[in-house]
Parts: C-alpha cells; structure tokens; sequence
C-alpha cells in the first residue's frame, strides 16, 4: 500500500511540474542558472559586467534572500554586433537558464525577445532603452532601466522651455536610434515643436560620413541639435561638428545619456575631447542618495581592481541599474519559490519539427514556469542602491527622473532635474512628491547654462538656410489704394506704407534677413489675399507682406505679426446738407423731451406754491393772482428772475434742486443748439450696417477683400446684392448712381481704405460705428520664429513712434475741405435727463408729504377732536380743514393765542367761586364775566 501511494505522488508531481507549478512547497534547487547577455568590449558591458557579478556574490553570500539557492550567472559576450550578436544569443538560448540579464544592446532585444517569447524566458535589460520594446510584441521583456521615451521627453520639455521650435536630430539609423527619435518628435509634437531635418548615419559610420552629414546640417535653418547615438560615435560627431565650426555661438547640442555615460564612467577626456563638448547638455539618470547606494559606491574602486579593469575606473547609473537588476531577478525567483514554482523545462514541438542541419534548434527548451516568474518581476517592489524600484501598469519603472547636465570647462555642473512628476526642477523631484504635481510652464525652472561660444545668453536657435536662398515674400499687386502697396513701374520693387513698415521692422531684427519681393497678381484687378496666404503653406512663398488682413480663416492657416495698423470694416455712402430752418430752436429737445419739461415747470411752481401759501404774501391773494403767480414763477426759473421770495425751507430746497436741473438742461439745450445752427450738418437714409442689412439695395465692395465673405457668411446678405468694385473711382461712380442707376447704396470696405478715398471726396461719409475689429499684418508660416521676432519689431516701431512717422508720411494727404460737416446730430433724448428729474420728483414728493404731515398734526392741536366731532358732516371737516390750510398762518397763532386767554379766564373763575362758596354765585359770576368780556371784545 506504501509503494502505491508514493508512486501516486510521483505522477502528482511529474504532472505539476510541467506546468512550473508545484501544488505544494517543493524543495528548492541549490544553484538556479541565469544567463547574462553584454558586450564586454564596451564601455557600458565593462562596468556593468562588474556590478552584475557583484550582485550575484552579494545574493550568495545571504541565504535569506532566495532561501539557501543560489545563483550561477552564465554570461555571454555578444561582441557589440549585430549579427554575430544575434547568432551567440540564440546559442546561449540553448542553456537552461530561467532568466536572462540583459541584453546591452536594443537591436539584439529585438531580436532575442522574440525568441524569448517562445521560450518563455524573461528577458531583464537595463541598457536596451529602445522605446518600441515596451510594446505588447514583446511580453516576456522586461525593461529594468528608463525608456528613451521620457529621456526624449525631458529633451522636447527643455525645448519648449526655452521657447525654441524646432530641432534637428543626429542619430544612428538602427533601431536603437530611429525609435527614440521616433519618439522624441511625439514628444514635440505634443508641445507644438518638430523635427525639421533627420540626419541618420548608419551604424558603421566613418569620420567622413560624419562630415557629410553635418554638412548638410548646417545648411539648415535649425541650430538646435540632439545627438542620439553611442558613446564611441558620439564623441567622433562632436569632434566633426568643432572641426566644421558648428560648436560655436548660437548653436545649442543636445546629447542623450551616452555623454553622461563617458563622463561618469569613461576615461578622463583630453583637452581637444572637452573642448569638442563645451557648452553641450547632456541627460544622466537621477538616482537619489541613500546608504545603500553609499555603500556600493565606496566598494566600486576594489571591484574594478579586482576584475582587473584598468583606464576606465568610473561608475555609470547603468552599473546601479545592472546591479538592481539581479537584485530583482533574484527576489522574484524567491517569490516564484514561495507560490510553488518549479524549474523544470520542456520541449518545443515546432522547433523540434524546424530541426534541420548543425542549427541544433531541439536543444532550446520552453521554460514552465516563465509566465510565473514574469509576474513575479513586475510585482516586486524594493528599494535598491538606485532608490525606490517598482513598475508600474504600463510596465515602466515608477517615476523616472533625469539629471541635466551642462558640460562647462574641464568638467560639468549639474543645472537641474527632470521628472514625469513635476517636469524640470531645480530641486531634487524626490522632494516635491509630497506636494501636488505642477507642471505650469511658471513652475519649470533650470539654472543658467554655458552654452557653446562661452555665452550665458538663451541661443535663438535658429539661423536662415546657408544655402544662399533667399526668402521668397509675396506681396499683393494691387491695383487701387497704391499709397499702402504697389508695384514700382519698370522694376521690380515695391513701395508704400506697408513696404516701409515691413523694411524698417526688418532692420530692427539683430540678424540679416535674405529676401526677395515677389509680385502676386496682375496689377490689373486687387488680387485675393486669403489665396496668398494659402501659398504659403503650399510652399509657394515663404511669407506674404502687404495689406493683408487677419482674420479667423487666415489664422488658421498661417501665424501673423503684432498688427501694424487697425482697419475694420465700415459703411460709407453718399450724404446730403441739410440746412436750418425757422424752427431750428426746437430742434435740440425730442417732443417728448419738451413735453416733460414743461410739465415739471407747473409741477414745481405748485409744489413751491402750496408750501409758500399759509407763510407767504407773495402767494396769497385772489385765485387768478395766485395762477398767475404759479405760471409766471415756474417759467422763471428757467432764467433766475422770479421776483417772489422763497421763505418756507422745504421750498428752498426744492426750488435749490429745480434750479440745478434747469440750469444742465439750459446748458445742455445752448450747446445743441449752438451746433445745429453753426456746424454744417449731412444727412443719410442709411445709417449702419444694420439699416443697410435690412434693405434689398446692392452693395458694393473692394475685389479680392474678405468683406465679400463676411457679407455673405456672418451677415446673411444675398450674394446678388454684393458688387464687386475695383477702384477707388469705381466708388465714388457707384455711389453717385446710386440703386436707381445701377450703382449701389453704400459701399462695405475697410476703414483704413475708406479713410483715404474720403480724404478728398466730401459727399460721402462713413456711417455709423466700425462692425468689425481687424488688423494688418505680415504672414509667415506656422511656428514661424521670425514672425514673432517681426512683431517684437514692430512693437518696437509704435513705441518710438517711427511707426505713426511712417502712417503720417504715406497716408496724411490733402484732407476734405469740409472738415467741419458731421452728420446730423442726434436729439437730446429724455432719457439723457431721467435721473435729474426723478431727483426733482423725488424732492418734492417729499417735501410735501413732510409738509402735510405737519399741517395735519397743526389742525389736530389748533381744532381738538370735541370741536372737529360737532360737525356732523364729512364734507363739513373737510372744509373746516381746507379752511384751515388756506388761511395764513400768523392769523391761526393769534387765534390760538386768544383761545389761550379764554381758558386762563375761566380758571380764575372758578379760584372765585370756591372763595364764596356759592355754586350759583359762581355761575353768576361766570356770567357777568362772560358778558363783560364779549363787551370788549
């Protein structure tokens, strides 16, 4: 029974362990093979060669770490070739090795991934930076090191940083290097930057084809150059480029972290090798400090003695990373232990169907259990001598970070970082992690650089072709409006107020500018500028100058300058005098205005009447006096020569406040009627766009302007009403014919146009306000750099005035002798004056309903409720108190004074009867009394 339960366990696990997984813990091998795949006569295979093996001793010395297994690492020198690396990879492939460092280079990746992809073997290389192997085309690749896609993207942010469009990029036609550039014109297109010119050289380059190709680089218009190579190659363009003059000012070179890896790692430069990198930038990967790190460096110097390295002692971040690497392998082989995996191997039926010859292709086995150990890469997290190490979803290191390095003198100083976190950075990124990610462009910042030629300036970056082309400009032939462009007869050159504008910014430029004017039209007929600037971007020209309008459509196709002159577009259309009358003093108010002032005129002479009536001689008497004192003391006012006084201090007030209004009315109605009957007035039946839209009348409007489109496109204007005019006497024609005569009822062009046909033709007149806001400027191509050097120029020109010179010289002819005509001007509408006569109302109101507020509690106290009960009547108390408000004041006091008298009487009256002690003596007394005092009286 024991025999049969064990032989049951053995297929158990024989059957797991073709699977790579065990269903329980099985014990683990002694020794587990890894391979390692570098080009040792490198200078990256030389170091890292060290750094791996020494990952590999450390590993073995700590049973902890993969639980008492340890590592054979079987390394293979693919010698740096293409080919012959191609070949020992597949041979190495035929040991039986779970994982594999490496390899150093990207063109042997490719192909080896493939392979690894049918063995399932993973792949671990930390200097195969090839962007296209993180693909899903290579799953079994695992990338330990930063993809050249954010190197290049750290390359296109220092670009844009410092404001530079376009680039040219130096690099080895392989697959190492058209992919990262590949991926460094993504990153600038993102940025709207690019590539203007891709100088390839194959990967067995000589001097001479270096020379060649850098020839043809500097013909080009782009002084921003990046270098993507190898580091041996490298060093030969730049020693190339000094020699062709090209390290010198106004060029800017860019380097990838090959020139770090020889500044780190190589052997110390000669004079003539730092001289040839002077003023260079150069990217190495940031690794932040740690005593890991500290501790791996100190024992750097007895590992190269030890391995008998000599003249090239450095250490390169590749090292840190080749030593990471295992350090990876080896915790996940650990975790693919923990989870049960199993090292076991097995035969591949396609290959072994393909096995033909000496290519031995039977002897590659699949490994099982490389799915599992894939997974266990990708899910390590530690922390190594480069810092924090982990992946992330997309199988990309976590956070990758650059140093920029700029190459100065005898060495380099470091001027800043780079992060996918928080973009470039004078600070360590590690630092700002704890903060939100800001990658503002005010939030970039890097230090000062030496660039090439010892300048601390920012280089502009590019030049114009040293080609011997010029520019090729073209410039509208116009046929009407010559004085802003035109074409000088007999020649070929140009003059005008845009010609003078373009020519004087264009001195202003701290560079010399190439060009050619090139005529664009027939001179016969305006010709249309949208069509010139669409050649531009067919390559026809390479800028358009002249009175080219910018508008939304043009913008889309091409960049302009800062406009030089505003010009939107305007109606004009005949007007006609229009002479005074009898009733021109009318004129200035609107009925509506004359009928309110008028009304406000009675309105205060009442008010100021009824709070004058009980204090006021002035305005008592019989009831025609008083209306008469009421008008004659309304319309007064308006010249300040009432003869009555005001005594009451409500109607002070009010009158102070009605005099204040008549006075800005009397002001406002003087002035208008001071300019309608001295100023010549013109009056037109059309007077704006929106009056023009709304007839059926035709239209005229300039050849080959965007007016026609504007018409048609914004305001709905049917295109039969539109007339194509071509001069400016075609104008004035069409507009003295008018509808009636075939001609047009006004005329829709721009105002810088207009302004110089009215200068001497005074029937016409621009109407109403300008309906749209354009400019003129020169067109240059998208992301053109001299098209905002041109608009700094111009700036420059209204600053100091030479622009306005130049307007006053070409366009300040021979005004209209009328200068004084001006359209008909507008009435003074009510509503120009509604707040001062609500304050007046206001006032008055107020004023009295204080007023009749007291006059009611004086009644009150004058009459007392006994008194005001006796009459049965309503309309007998309010006559009692219109009585009461009628009458004078000073004559109710008296009255009031008398009552008084009365009741001290009856007082004393009573003081006597009490004396007497005789209720009938003292109404006897009373009596007399009574009587005596009616006697009197």
């Amino acid at each position: 029974m024991r025999l049969f339960w064990t032989l049951i366990l053995i297929v158990i696990y024989n059957g797991y362990s073709s699977e790579g997984v065990n269903s329980t813990l099985s014990a683990r091998p002694k020794v587990v093979n890894i391979g390692c795949m570098l080009s040792f006569n490198t200078l990256v295979g030389k170091i890292t060669k060290i750094a791996a093996e020494a990952a590999v001793e450390d590993i073995n010395s700590n049973p902890d770490v993969i639980g008492g297994t340890k590592l054979n690492m079987i390394t293979l020198d693919s010698n740096a070739s293409g080919f012959l690396g191609i070949v020992e990879a597949i041979r190495f492939m035929e040991t039986d090795t779970v994982a594999i460092v490496g390899p150093q280079s990207s063109v042997i990746a490719h192909v080896v991934s493939n392979i690894a992809n049918e063995l399932q073997v993973p792949l671990l290389s930390f200097a195969a930076t090839d962007p296209s192997l993180s693909s899903l085309q290579y799953p079994f690749f695992v990338r330990t090191s930063p993809s050249d896609k954010f190197q290049m993207e750290a390359i296109a942010e220092m670009v844009e940083y410092y404001e530079w469009r376009e680039v040219i990029a130096i690099y080895i036609d392989d697959d190492f290097g058209r992919n990262g550039i590949a991926a460094l014109a993504d990153q600038l297109a993102k940025r709207r930057c690019s590539i203007s010119y891709k100088a390839a050289m194959k990967p067995g380059a000589t001097l001479d084809d270096a020379r060649d190709v850098l020839v043809q680089v500097a013909l080009r218009e782009s002084r921003i150059m990046v270098v993507h190579t190898y580091p041996t190659k490298g060093l030969e363009i730049f020693s190339m480029a000094r020699y062709l003059g090209m390290i010198d000012k106004g060029y800017v070179w860019i380097a990838t972290n090959w020139l770090s890896t020889i500044l780190d790692a190589g052997s110390p430069l000669s004079s003539d090798e730092k001289e040839n990198l002077e003023g260079a930038i150069t990217l190495r990967i940031h690794t932040p400090g740690s005593e890991l790190k500290q501790k791996f460096v100190s024992q750097w110097s007895n590992l190269t003695r030890k391995a008998g390295l000599t003249g090239s002692s450095g250490m390169s971040t590749y090292a840190l990373y080749a030593y990471d690497t295992v350090w990876l392998l080896a915790r996940a082989i650990n975790e693919f232990f923990n989870q049960g995996g199993n090292v076991s191997f097995s035969k591949d039926p396609r290959l072994t169907e393909l096995n033909s010859g000496s290519m031995n292709l039977d002897s590659m086995n699949i490994f099982n259990g490389g799915k599992l150990l894939r997974d266990n890469i990708f899910k390590v997290n530690m922390t190594g001598v480069t810092g924090p190490f982990s992946f992330t979803s997309n199988k990309e290191l976590f956070r990758p970070t650059f140093e920029v390095i700029n190459v100065v003198g005898t060495g380099f100083r470091k001027v800043g970082y780079w992060s996918e976190y928080s973009g470039l950075s004078i600070v360590p990124p590690e630092t700002l992690y704890s903060k939100p990610a800001n990658r503002s462009s005010s939030n970039q910042q890097l230090h000062s650089i030496i660039w090439p030629g010892q300048i601390t300036e920012k280089p502009r970056g590019w030049v114009f072709p040293n080609n011997g082309r010029q520019l090729k400009i073209g410039v509208p032939n116009r046929a009407s409006f010559r004085e802003f462009v035109g074409k000088v007869p007999g020649a070929d050159s140009f003059r005008g107020y845009c010609i003078e504008v373009f020519t004087t910014a264009i001195d202003l430029l701290p560079y010399a500018v190439p060009y050619k004017l090139v005529a664009f039209g027939d001179g016969h007929n305006n010709p249309d500028d949208t069509e010139l600037v669409r050649l531009i971007t067919a390559g026809v020209y390479d800028a358009a100058i002249g009175d080219i309008a910018i508008t939304t459509n043009r913008t889309k196709m091409v960049d302009f300058t800062q406009p030089y002159i505003e010009s939107g577009l305007v109606v004009v259309a005949p007007v006609k005098e229009q002479n005074s009358n009898a009733w021109a003093f009318l004129s200035p108010f609107t009925p509506r205005m004359w009928c309110v002032t008028g009304v406000f005129f009675l309105i205060v002479g009442t008010v100021i009447w009824i709070l004058e009536h009980r204090l006021n001689d002035d305005f008592r008497g019989p009831p025609s006096k008083q209306i008469v004192t009421v008008l004659w003391f309304s319309f007064s006012t308006l010249f300040t020569a009432q003869r009555e006084n005001t005594v009451s201090t409500f109607g002070r007030i009010v009158l102070l406040i009605w005099l204040f209004v008549v006075l800005i009315i009397n002001s406002s109605y003087t002035a208008s009627l001071t300019s309608i009957l001295t100023v010549q007035k013109l009056s037109s039946p059309i007077t704006g766009i929106e009056s023009l839209v709304n007839t059926k009348e035709p239209i005229g409007y300039q050849l080959g302007s965007f007016a026609r489109n504007y018409l048609i496109q914004e305001l709905r204007i049917d295109e039969s009403r539109l007339v194509p005019l071509n001069l400016p006497e075609d104008y004035a024609k069409a507009l003295k014919d008018g509808p009636s005569r075939g001609g047009v009822a006004a005329v829709v062009d721009e105002r810088a146009y207009m302004e110089l046909f009215l200068s001497s033709r005074c029937q016409f007149s621009i109407l109403g306000q300008e309906f749209t806001k354009n400019g003129w400027g020169f067109a240059f191509p998208r992301d053109s750099p001299l098209a905002v050097d041109m608009s700094t120029a111009i700036l420059k020109l209204s600053e100091n005035g030479e622009l306005q010179r130049i307007h006053d010289k070409w366009l300040s002819g021979i005004a209209c002798t009328s200068q004084n005509t001006k359209l008909e001007v507008d009435r003074l509408q009510l509503k120009s004056f509604s707040g001062l006569f609500f304050l007046c109302g206001l006032a008055c109101f107020l004023a009295l309903l204080i007023y009749f507020v007291m006059l009611a509690c004086q009644y009150c106290q004058y009459y007392p409720n006994s008194e005001v009960a006796s009459e049965s009547s309503r309309s007998g108390r309010l006559q009692t108190f219109l009585s009461f408000a009628d009458e004078k004041e000073e004559s109710v006091k008296s009255r009031s004074k008398r009552r008084q008298l009365e009741v001290t009487s009856v007082r004393s009256i009573d003081q006597d009867a009490s004396v007497n002690g005789s209720r009938n003596d003292r109404s006897e007394i009373y009596s007399n009394r009574v009587v005596s005092f009616g006697e009197s009286v």
